[in-house]
C-alpha cells in the first residue's frame, strides 16, 4: 500500500476515532480529495452526518465517542460506494497513529489531490493540443490552458500558498521531427510573400516571431528578413541569401542556398501576410500547449516537490504558451496592438555600397528582434477570433 493510502486510512481513522476534528478539515479538505472511491464515500458520510447535527460531532475532545458514530457513517457511506463494512472501518480506525494529528494527515491526502489534478489537467492539455494541430485550430487548447490555470489557483488557495509563478529550469522545447506539410507549405507561401511584397514585414513584425515557424531553415529566412526591414536595407533573394550566410545558417547546413532562393522567388505572388502569419503563432501556440503540458506533466510526477513549490512551477510553465496567446490577440486584433516602429528609410545608394556599415544582426529591443521573455503570470486563455484572408 502506498504513502498516501496510509494517509488517507489515517485521516479518515481520526474522523471515526474524534468527530471533532472534522471543524480543523472541513473547510479545506473535500471528499474528491480522496483518491478511492470507499474513502470519499467515507468521508462524505462523515461530513454529512455532521452537517445533520449527529450528536457526536459535537461532543468534546475529552468526552466518549458513541458506537452510533461508527456505525451510522459505515451505513451512510454503504449508500454511495461499495465494499464498506464495519470491518473495514475499524481497519481504518486501527492505521490512524495519532487521531490529533489528523490536520497533518489530511494535508498529505490534499497534496496527493494536487499532484493528481495538475497531472491530469497536462494530460488535458496535451489531448487538446493533439487534437487541435491536424485541424489548425487552437481553441481547445485554450480552454484547456484556462482550465489549468484555473485550477492552479484554486488549488494553491487550498494549500495556502502565495500562488505566484517560481521559475524552474525547463527542458529545451520539442518540435515534432516531421511537422504537418500543410504547415510547413503555408510557412514557405508566407516568406515568399514577404519576400516579394517587404512592404508586409511592417504589418507582422510586432507579434510573428522566428521561433513560431516549425522549420528551422523557415526560422533562419525570417530572421534574415526582419534584421533587413530594420535596418532599411533592400530585401530580394540575394540580400536574403547574405544576410542569411553571415548568420551561419548556411555553414551549419541549417540551408542550402538553392532552398533560399526558391524561397524569396522575387516572381512568386505576394498573398496576404497576416492572414498567413496568424495561422503560423496559432500552430506555434498548439505546438507550445502540447510542450507545457508535458512539462507541467514531468513537474506533478516529481514527488520531490512540495505542492507549494509544484504549483508555482506550473504557473511558470504556463509563461510562454502565455507569451504565444498575447501574440495570437495582437495577430488577430483581440488587444490593441502597439505601432510597430517605422523601417528607416532605405540609405543611399554609396552608403549601402559601403560595407564597413553594414550590420548582421538588429538592435535590442528593435520590432525584428524577438522580445525579452516577460515574467510568466496566469491570464485568460480566451480564444482569439480568426482573421480572414484579404
Amino acid at each position: 500500500m502506498t504513502p498516501l493510502m496510509h494517509a488517507e486510512q489515517a485521516t479518515l481513522g481520526a474522523v471515526l476515532l474524534e468527530p471533532h476534528q472534522l471543524g480543523r478539515l472541513a473547510p479545506w479538505l473535500q471528499p474528491a480529495h480522496f483518491y478511492r472511491p470507499i474513502h470519499q464515500a467515507l468521508y462524505a458520510a462523515a461530513l454529512k452526518l455532521r452537517n445533520d447535527g449527529h450528536p457526536a460531532a459535537s461532543l468534546g475532545t475529552e468526552e466518549p465517542i458513541p458506537l452510533s458514530w461508527l456505525a451510522d457513517t459505515v451505513v451512510e457511506a454503504g449508500t454511495h460506494a461499495r465494499g464498506v463494512t464495519a470491518s473495514y472501518a475499524h481497519q481504518v480506525v486501527s492505521s490512524c497513529p495519532r487521531p490529533d494529528h489528523a490536520v497533518v494527515y489530511g494535508r498529505m491526502v490534499l497534496e496527493g489531490a494536487i499532484r493528481r489534478s495538475v497531472a491530469q489537467h497536462a494530460t488535458q492539455l496535451h489531448q487538446a493540443a493533439r487534437a487541435d494541430a491536424p485541424r489548425g485550430t487552437s481553441e481547445e487548447s485554450l480552454r484547456q490552458a484556462e482550465a489549468l490555470a484555473t485550477a492552479l489557483s484554486d488549488l494553491g488557495g487550498r494549500w495556502g500558498t502565495d500562488v505566484q509563478p517560481v521559475p524552474h529550469p525547463l527542458p529545451p522545447s520539442s518540435v515534432p521531427a516531421d511537422p504537418d506539410e500543410q504547415l510547413l507549405a503555408e510557412e514557405e507561401y508566407l516568406l515568399g510573400s514577404l519576400s516579394a511584397r517587404p512592404e508586409q514585414l511592417g504589418q507582422v513584425v510586432g507579434w510573428l516571431h522566428p521561433g513560431d515557424f516549425a522549420d528551422a531553415g523557415h526560422q533562419q529566412v525570417y530572421r534574415a528578413l526582419g534584421a533587413l526591414h530594420h535596418r532599411g536595407e533592400p530585401v530580394d533573394q540575394l540580400t536574403v541569401l547574405w544576410e542569411i550566410q553571415r548568420r551561419g545558417a548556411l555553414a551549419d547546413r541549417t540551408l542550402d542556398t538553392d532552398r533560399v532562393l526558391r524561397i524569396c522567388d522575387s516572381s512568386s505572388l505576394g498573398g496576404a501576410a497576416e492572414h498567413y502569419g496568424e495561422r503560423v503563432v496559432r500552430a506555434a501556440l498548439v505546438r507550445t500547449a502540447a510542450d507545457t503540458a508535458r512539462r507541467v506533466r514531468a513537474l506533478a510526477d516529481d514527488e520531490s516537490l512540495a505542492p507549494g513549490r509544484l504549483i508555482g512551477h506550473a504557473l511558470h510553465a504556463l509563461g510562454p504558451l502565455s507569451a504565444v496567446h498575447d501574440r495570437l490577440r495582437t495577430a488577430t486584433g483581440d488587444v490593441p496592438a502597439s505601432p510597430p516602429a517605422p523601417a528607416r528609410a532605405a540609405p543611399a545608394r554609396e552608403a549601402r555600397a559601403d560595407a564597413a556599415r553594414i550590420r548582421s544582426s538588429a538592435r535590442p529591443g528593435s520590432p525584428s528582434a524577438p522580445a525579452p521573455a516577460s515574467t510568466p503570470h496566469p491570464v485568460s486563455f480566451r480564444s482569439a477570433p480568426r482573421r480572414s484572408p484579404s
